[in-house]
């Protein structure tokens, strides 16, 4: 799934299929918090984005394509301050999504939603 450095992980079920949902997300793509929950059976956003606050296999599981509801960028590493947004933003737009003055996705086409969050790239 990850290479030989998912076996010397501690991980839980829960996260590891957190991983791999979002794993899946292609470049040049975003989903939310919530796309992955329901993608992996969860009905909690947050706790997606707690399974990648400890994310142990970036940049394979490309946490930085996950995005709020409200389609801002959220958090990243675990912090929400503006070094963190800078950052995501930056690897985000290498990518091609790219963010308005407002914070918002520009171009929605590139977001996956709930039932494609999971779902490997054809």
């Amino acid at each position: 799934m990850y290479g030989h450095e998912r076996d010397s992980v501690a991980c839980t079920p829960f996260q590891l299929a957190v991983y791999e949902a979002v794993r899946r997300i292609p470049v040049g793509r975003v989903s939310t918090y919530a796309a992955v929950a329901a993608a992996i059976s969860c009905k909690s956003p947050r706790a997606v984005g707690q399974a990648l606050k400890v994310n142990p296999f970036a940049p394979a599981v490309p946490c930085h394509r996950v995005i709020s509801s409200a389609m801002t960028l959220g958090g990243f590493k675990g912090s929400v301050d503006h070094d963190a947004h800078r950052q995501k933003r930056r690897l985000l737009a290498r990518e091609g999504v790219e963010f308005g003055e407002d914070g918002k996705l520009k171009d929605r086409r590139v977001l996956m939603q709930a039932g494609q969050a999971g779902a490997s790239a054809a």
